[in-house]
């Protein structure tokens, strides 16, 4: 019996960037190649999986369940390569320490996935991690308390890049119903906070009033109180838990928020090697959640 074909990791890379940015465009960017090169791969991952992977749906391009079937697998299947090669990568004995600063959204979600796929590569690096506010962790930063950080919104410092950009919703309870003539509850972060603060800005510019009903200094104490039914917050659609709800902005008579940019900030313009390839991680998993 003949043996399948082997697929393509660098077109598979392609398939799951372009995929996860939704835009080939943006993905040939980022993986450096030009836009006919990429058609060019793509239409050849098609003819080798005999599926049409791909629709038009207005400008754009949509997955067709042939093509939801075949990401599923390409991610698992460059989890692996990416593993297998850091495994190789651990033969020279990188060692060294990764000084971390991120969010909670982060904290609570992606971040065990990606330490511990890091730790089995280079056992011989230690990662520490403090979980704070994103104006903080600049400061770390500045300081040379930490060798990178992500933060939310607009923060910058000497070595800065936005590396993501996340739609902020309002979440609330499955029985939030706002009623028109109150002021809004709102469950939020003391300032500063790019999330309370894009929330009121929102708020204020359509002319709704709000008020600040529970602060918390914890993501968990947020999630508490929204479940308790004291109030929404905003947040991004990413991260929101299984008990509470996306809401319809415009059923709930509330302003959108749009998006929220995520910076990744350097402690030094050319990091150590142990640094550098845990940022590269670190992009390459912000890109798959969003």
């Amino acid at each position: 019996m003949a043996m399948p074909p082997n697929l393509d990791m660098d077109v598979l890379r392609t398939f799951v960037t372009g995929s996860t940015l939704g835009s080939f465009a943006k993905a040939a960017e980022r993986i450096g190649r030009s836009p006919p090169a990429i058609s060019l791969q793509l239409r050849k991952l098609e003819a080798q999986v005999g599926q049409t992977l791909f629709r038009k749906q207005g400008r754009g391009l949509v997955l067709t369940e042939a093509g939801e079937i075949l990401l599923s697998y390409a991610k698992r299947l460059l989890e692996l390569n990416d593993e297998a090669m850091m495994a190789m990568q651990r033969l020279t004995d990188m060692e060294g320490r990764i000084r971390l600063g991120i969010p909670q959204d982060f904290a609570d979600t992606s971040l065990p996935v990606l330490l511990g796929r890091f730790s089995r590569a280079y056992p011989k690096i230690r990662v520490t991690v403090r979980v704070e506010r994103g104006s903080h962790l600049v400061r770390l930063i500045e300081a040379g308390d930490l060798d990178l950080a992500l933060t939310w919104g607009n923060l910058s410092s000497a070595h800065h890049s936005i590396i993501g950009s996340f739609r902020v919703v309002w979440i609330g309870p499955d029985a939030f119903d706002r009623e028109p003539d109150m002021p809004v509850p709102l469950v939020a972060f003391d300032p500063p906070c790019s999330f309370r603060a894009r929330a009121i800005d929102a708020l204020e510019k359509d002319g709704i009033a709000w008020e600040h009903v529970f602060a918390s200094s914890g993501l968990a104490g947020l999630w508490a109180a929204v479940t308790a039914g004291l109030g929404i917050t905003a947040r991004i659609a990413d991260v929101v838990p299984s008990h509470l709800r996306v809401l319809d902005a415009t059923s709930c008579g509330l302003p959108a928020l749009g998006t929220i940019n995520l910076g990744l900030h350097l402690a030094d313009a050319t990091p150590s090697s142990p640094v550098k390839r845990f940022s590269e991680l670190l992009v390459e998993t912000v890109s798959d959640i969003r």
